[in-house]
């Protein structure tokens, strides 16, 4: 899943409230890679929307509103897209690609 929130009504600057939902992510312990722009989160439906259910509580907490966009990837049994997704695009090109 990519989750990215967006705190609206406080300030420009977002990236307090990023490292509070990265540190809630980090401590469910299931897997994650953090982006510019969102969150990539690997888990079953019920621990993603549980991610998604507590970040929202969480954003809501210290802002007056907040845009959550979610986007789901469900491909079966796989449960290791984070890692395995890039590899196979690098080896289609036959090199590393930039990160």
């Amino acid at each position: 899943m990519e989750l990215t929130v967006l705190p609206l009504g406080r300030s420009v600057s977002v990236s307090s409230d990023v490292a509070d939902l990265i540190g809630f992510i980090d401590q469910s312990g299931i897997p994650y890679q953090a982006t510019a722009f969102g969150t990539l989160v690997e888990g079953t439906l019920d621990q993603l929307m549980n991610i998604v259910k507590k970040s929202h509580e969480l954003i809501r907490a210290k802002a007056p509103r907040a845009v959550i966009l979610i986007r789901l990837d469900d491909y079966a049994d796989r449960t290791d897209l984070l890692t395995t997704s890039v590899a196979h695009v690098e080896q289609h090109l036959g090199r590393d690609v930039r990160q």
